[in-house]
C-alpha cells in the first residue's frame, strides 16, 4: 500500500463532490484525492484501475448505486475502505451490511468527518502493523479472552476486555472502541466472538459484539428500526431484525 493514503469520491451531484473534497483537504491534507466520480459503473472501474486505500460512496446513484457498488468489493483483494456519504439515513444497517467503516449524513459536519478520517488513519495504519491483533489470556488459560492485544507499528497496546464497550467488524479487521478511545485488531469478529464471554458481549448485527454492561437503552425509531445507546458513547448502534427479541421485554 502506498505510504501516502489515497481516496476517491462518487457522488452524482458534482457540487456535493467538489464539497467534501474541499472538506477533505482540510479534514486529512495528508491524503490524496484520486478524482471525484458521478456514476457507480464509471466509480467500479476506477476502483478496479487505481486501487484507492478508501472510497467515500453516495447511496442513491444512477446505473450503480452505492450499496450495490460496495458489494462488489466484498472479498475482493486489496478492497477499499467504504465510506458512505448520503442524505438518507435509513439505509445504515445496510451499511453494516457491506461492512462499511462509516456512515455519514448530509450535510457533513466537520468534526463529524474528523472523527471519520481519525477511524480510517488506524484502520489502514492497522494494515501495515507487524504487531499481531489480538491476544488470548496471558495464563494461557482456555477461559474467555481477558485482554486484547493491539499493536500498531512497534507500539503494542494491553486492552481489558472490561473496557471494550463494542466490538464492530470493519474490512479484515476488528475495531475495538472503549470509552476514550479505539483499537483495531487484525481478525475476523467471527474468530473474537467465539473466544469471547457469550453472557457479556451479545451480537446485535453480523458486524457488531455489544458489551451489554454498557448498554443504556433499546430505541425503535420511526420507520420501525432499532438502534442502542450506550454510557459513555454519543453514538447509536443499529440492530439487526434477528436479535431485536433480545431487547424486548416479555
Amino acid at each position: 500500500m502506498p505510504t501516502t493514503p489515497r481516496y476517491l469520491i462518487v457522488d452524482d451531484e458534482p457540487r456535493l463532490a467538489e464539497r467534501l473534497a474541499q472538506r477533505l483537504a482540510v479534514a486529512w491534507p495528508q491524503a490524496e484525492c484520486l478524482g471525484l466520480w458521478h456514476d457507480g459503473l464509471s466509480a467500479r472501474e476506477a476502483i478496479a484501475s487505481q486501487r484507492p486505500d478508501v472510497a467515500f460512496l453516495d447511496i442513491r446513484m444512477p446505473g450503480m448505486d452505492g450499496l450495490l457498488l460496495a458489494q462488489h468489493q466484498l472479498g475482493q483483494a486489496d478492497a477499499p475502505l467504504i465510506v458512505f456519504v448520503t442524505a438518507y439515513q435509513e439505509h445504515a444497517l445496510e451499511a453494516f451490511g457491506v461492512a462499511a467503516v462509516d456512515y455519514l449524513c448530509k450535510p457533513v459536519d466537520p468534526l463529524r468527518l474528523a472523527a471519520t478520517v481519525q477511524r480510517l488513519q488506524g484502520l489502514l495504519a492497522a494494515r501495515t502493523a507487524s504487531a499481531p491483533g489480538i491476544s488470548a489470556n496471558s495464563d494461557g488459560g482456555a477461559g474467555p479472552l481477558r485482554y486484547l492485544r493491539a499493536g500498531q507499528g512497534d507500539t503494542v497496546h494491553l486492552v481489558p476486555i472490561e473496557q471494550v464497550m463494542y466490538l464492530e467488524a470493519a474490512d479484515k479487521y476488528v475495531r475495538a472502541v472503549t470509552e476514550n478511545t479505539e483499537h483495531w485488531l487484525r481478525s475476523s469478529l467471527k474468530t473474537l466472538a467465539s473466544q469471547l464471554d457469550s453472557d457479556d458481549f451479545w451480537p446485535i448485527h453480523r458486524s457488531l459484539l455489544v458489551n451489554v454492561r454498557y448498554v443504556d437503552a433499546a430505541h425503535r425509531d420511526e420507520r420501525g428500526k432499532w438502534q442502542l445507546s450506550l454510557r459513555g458513547r454519543s453514538e447509536r448502534l443499529p440492530v439487526a431484525a434477528q436479535y431485536v427479541h433480545l431487547f424486548r421485554q416479555g
